[in-house]
């Protein structure tokens, strides 16, 4: 948006100087779903939006009236891909994620993504055309029109297969063609999985990868081609499918695209008019009077903010306010990834590549010091189980955090699926829960026992936990955490008790300290709520035991019914031995005594199996303190001579 003093001088310099105007020829667009309002947005051609938030290119009718049907969606504003007065050509990146069914099994034809001069749906292509071209301007230069086609019938003599990616220019014959087979992708496996497709295009090269949200993207096609000489300068992109007397429906679950600017500049000599030039000196004088009565001085709400940062870490890049705004388009609530008490996150490009950058909430009250925490301690810590942070943005009041990007986002997802969109996520296997806790584990440790100071992370959770393409788990948001400037040091006191309900040790409420042992008793919380997919629950003592992770836990275990609590959606054959250890050292992290709980080096021991797990008593131990031995002598003291303990704080909920 632009402010009122650049328009007053864009328009000044317009008028002083004959005014060359620009205008700029981007396309950048995010659709995660498909909503009504949507439609504004976008073009569709015999294609409508569903109830499932997703768009069906080709109607999804009866069976037998689903036969011979072509659809086409475009988004409306047409993208710039090359200038022939400057000789350049754009670059782009587009993410489609395609669910094709077959309606019966085997079904056809298949989809494609398009580039085309013009958003109209030509006659006649539905059946083997996909919606791309028909008969009559089939292979002539006059279609003008590149496609990228996943098909699912061999239509053709020429087409390798029914389960295949091709490109096509001008015509239905793919000039390349790559079975998808061969890595291991299906287009119509089933109903119930979404095909991820990535195509980029740098200006020389095509380049076509896929995944099916199980790995990671694979590249299955690249091809050098030089779009401007078969397209126009302008062209729409779109999404085509099409059914013939074998049908499917053509379902597209997100849509997300980012192109590269071209500036289309015209001299246009502007003649100045008497009228013209008043109309420019008035808006000059207002500005002008406006700007002095509506100036304020400068305000930093968080000073030495900087110092604090640079002066206490190796800090990471320093990023500017204005390309964190163009990589997530202004933080458009589409690119929002989710939202915690400390801010929001959004998905955007920076570079080419994909990042996460959390905003810091304004309205919260732990803000600065949760920005300054997570930029002075995650920014020096390196580890492969550890979140990245790129950058940080301290501009104009805005607290920004930039991370790598995580495609599978966080674990709780996995867990408990998307409740906002009332969606379930595949369930995680055994082995692939097992690798996560192992990883977490991993991160831990480094924190405790490799860093050069020891760090306290203080908020472990699954909302915590994120999850990269191939699912190895990466701790994040260090906004609680604390590090210890000397490494024999055990303990951070605080006078504000900070964590997650469910997740905090039962001394935390009266110490208000942080210790290496409620690091593990929240990871013990964790490895219960990965295997036996349950929510936490209450952290109060006197709670329902199953309102309580821990307590019924310990109730299984008492009963000798401990494996009871394994996940009931996992189906698939398990080492009993295995999820039995994995479940004692839960117990044993979670122990009332904190001198009881393991440390993270020997949790580590028990994931691999080089020692067996603690010992942990049939019955609950009940909770007292001080802890014997004394987990810290002054509070043993303060305890009996008239408590000195700090009072009861605000909870402060993650």
């Amino acid at each position: 948006r632009m402010c009122l003093s650049q328009v007053v001088w864009s328009l000044l310099l317009a008028v002083l100087l004959g005014g060359a105007l620009t205008q700029v020829g981007c396309l950048d667009f995010n659709f995660s779903t498909f909503k009504n309002e949507d439609m504004g947005e976008l073009t569709l051609r015999n294609s409508a939006i569903r109830d499932k938030k997703a768009i069906q290119v080709t109607p999804d009718l009866a069976q037998d009236s689903m036969k011979n049907h072509a659809g086409r969606v475009f988004y409306k504003k047409p993208f710039r891909l090359w200038s022939k007065r400057k000789n350049i050509t754009a670059s782009f990146i587009t993410t489609i994620g395609l669910r094709i069914t077959p309606s019966p099994s085997p079904g056809g034809e298949g989809m494609a993504f398009i580039l085309a001069a013009d958003d109209t749906l030509p006659e006649n292509s539905e059946g083997q055309w996909l919606g791309i071209v028909n008969a009559s301007n089939n292979g002539s230069p006059q279609a003008k029109i590149v496609a990228v086609e996943f098909d699912t019938r061999k239509s053709y003599q020429e087409d390798m297969d029914d389960n295949h990616v091709g490109l096509d220019v001008n015509s239905i014959y793919s000039i390349k063609q790559v079975s998808l087979t061969d890595y291991g992708i299906n287009l119509t496996r089933n109903d119930k999985v979404t095909i991820m497709v990535r195509i980029q295009y740098d200006g020389k090269e095509m380049n076509v990868s896929a995944n099916t949200g199980e790995t990671e993207y694979v590249p299955v096609m690249s091809l050098n081609l030089v779009l401007s000489s078969h397209l126009p300068e302008k062209v729409f992109v779109g999404i085509s499918a099409s059914t013939g007397n074998e049908t499917q429906l053509h379902c597209v679950r997100s849509w997300e695209f980012h192109g590269s600017k071209i500036a289309d500049e015209e001299m246009l000599w502007v003649w100045i008019t008497v009228p013209a030039v008043l109309i420019v000196f008035s808006m000059i004088v207002f500005y002008l009077y406006w700007q002095r009565r509506h100036r304020v001085q400068p305000e930093d709400a968080y000073p030495r903010i900087e110092d604090q940062i640079q002066g206490s870490s190796m800090a990471p890049q320093k990023l500017k306010l204005k390309e964190l705004r163009k990589a997530t388009r202004n933080f458009n609530p589409k690119n929002k990834l989710g939202k915690g008490g400390f801010g929001t996150v959004y998905k955007g490009f920076l570079a080419n590549k994909e990042v996460a950058v959390k905003r810091v909430s304004k309205d919260s009250s732990q803000g600065k010091q949760e920005f300054i925490a997570e930029v002075t301690t995650i920014g020096s810590l390196h580890h492969k189980n550890l979140v990245r942070l790129i950058g940080w943005c301290y501009e104009r009041r805005e607290l920004l955090l930039v991370y790598e990007f995580m495609p599978n986002c966080s674990l709780d997802k996995f867990i408990y699926g998307n409740e906002e969109l009332g969606m379930e996520e595949p369930t995680l296997g055994r082995e692939r829960r097992h690798t996560i806790i192992y990883g977490v584990a991993q991160a831990l440790d480094y924190l405790h026992n490799g860093c050069e100071k020891r760090v306290l992370h203080r908020d472990i959770k699954a909302s915590n936990i994120m999850l990269d393409s191939e699912f190895n788990a990466k701790l994040g948001d260090f906004g609680l955490a604390r590090t210890l400037q000397q490494s024999e040091n055990t303990h951070h006191t605080t006078k504000v008790i900070a964590g997650t309900p469910g997740y905090m040790a039962p001394e935390t409420f009266l110490t208000g300290r942080a210790t290496v042992e409620t690091d593990v008793y929240a990871f013990g919380v964790l490895v219960l709520e990965v295997v036996s997919g349950r929510k936490p629950g209450n952290q109060n003592e006197q709670s329902d035991n199953n309102n309580n992770i821990v307590h019924w836990l310990w109730d299984l275990h008492r009963q000798e019914r401990i494996l009871d609590a394994i996940d009931s959606r996992l189906t698939e054959e398990f080492d009993e031995e295995g999820m039995l250890s994995m479940l004692v050292l839960a117990l044993a992290c979670c122990h009332p005594n904190p001198h009881q709980r393991p440390s993270m080096r020997t949790v580590l021991q028990v994931l691999t199996g080089e020692v067996p797990p603690p010992l942990v008593p049939t019955e609950r131990p009940a909770f007292v303190w001080p802890a014997m031995p004394p987990s810290f002598k002054e509070d043993a003291e303060n305890f009996s001579s008239g408590s000195q303990l700090s009072p009861f704080t605000e909870l402060t909920g993650r």
